[in-house]
């Protein structure tokens, strides 16, 4: 089956009418860019193949505007669930007797698993659909324009497998396969199974190979300490850091917290500036690295315990001198 018609099926096939690529109609435009605008003609027994031009009216205003409007979409659509569904499952105390009072908790980890399956899948077969069509832009086009669209969805933070969502529902996955009451559970409902935390020369790192040869891989090491990230936080870029060296990053105390970054701040990876109003914390992921990296969790912990008392007593040592205006 063509992967155009097993993803309207998929589409059509939700409960809900979810946001996606409109594969079709994009398709529809690249055929009517090669009917206008490719000619072939025998020279000298030579075919001479002649593309659409690379700033090209037919594609470039309706094509990529087409395309950014529903990339957009998916991603919000796909970010909005799957923060929902986190916030379901890691609710407890009052927190969870509310959501239950609200009807929103249905007290059962199969149907908050199968949720999360069916998220996954929403974000991988939409990213598999984005790449086939821009893939199909560049063959037309003979360019690399739908490889710099890419690119530029990526710096946009409509690239949906950079969402840091997405980790978070991998490390969702894992934290309740390795729940032995539940695994049985888990099993039966066939949850992505190659889904895995590895280790590499002790280096962590999230990986999970999914239908259409489409893998994920990501790196758990932070950058700025080179160690396996500890209290993790996504930045809107979708690079990963331990909160405390996001924080430094930042110029920021963990007392006042990213929210109080500068808007020029910039990551310390890829430059981009404004990351880290919209930071996200990585809940789940942090239960995993701490259940599965034991040990140094615990001395980090204690590491961590320590500079976090001496910053709070000198953020309040300053807000007292400067209240006693000394």
């Amino acid at each position: 089956m063509k992967f155009c018609k097993k993803y309207q099926e998929y589409m059509e096939g939700q409960e809900k009418k979810l946001p996606g690529v409109g594969f079709k109609k994009l398709k529809k435009i690249l055929k009517k860019c090669r009917r206008d605008f490719q000619s072939k003609k025998h020279i000298n027994g030579v075919l001479d193949v002649q593309p659409c031009p690379h700033h090209c009216s037919v594609c470039d205003g309706t094509f990529f505007p087409s395309l950014l409007k529903e990339m957009s979409e998916v991603v919000g659509c796909f970010n909005e669930r799957a923060r929902k569904l986190l916030e379901l499952h890691l609710a407890s105390g009052f927190r969870k007797y509310f959501f239950w009072f609200k009807g929103k908790l249905k007290g059962n980890h199969a149907a908050l698993t199968q949720e999360g399956k069916d998220l996954v899948t929403y974000a991988l077969i939409n990213a598999i659909a984005m790449r086939k069509i821009l893939k199909k832009y560049d063959k037309i086009h003979y360019s690399k324009q739908g490889q710099a669209f890419k690119s530029q969805a990526q710096s946009m933070h409509i690239e949906i497998l950079q969402s840091p969502w997405l980790c978070e529902l991998m490390a969702f996955h894992i934290n309740l396969w390795e729940t032995k009451a539940k695994a049985k559970a888990m099993k039966k409902l066939g949850f992505f199974e190659g889904c895995s935390l590895k280790f590499n020369d002790g280096k962590p790192s999230l990986t999970c190979e999914l239908f259409d040869s489409v893998k994920i891989d990501i790196d758990l090491t932070c950058s700025i300490c080179l160690d396996t990230v500890f209290d993790p936080v996504a930045l809107t870029c979708g690079h990963i850091f331990c909160y405390m060296c996001a924080c430094s990053a930042a110029s920021v105390t963990i007392v006042d917290g990213l929210k109080s970054a500068k808007p020029k701040a910039k990551c310390p990876l890829c430059r981009e500036e404004g990351v880290y109003e919209d930071a996200v914390h990585l809940e789940e992921l942090c239960i995993l690295l701490s259940r599965s990296c034991h040990e140094y969790w615990e001395e980090r912990l204690q590491t961590e315990r320590a500079e976090r008392v001496r910053q709070t007593k000198e953020h309040w040592e300053s807000q007292c001198r400067a209240f006693m205006g000394v």
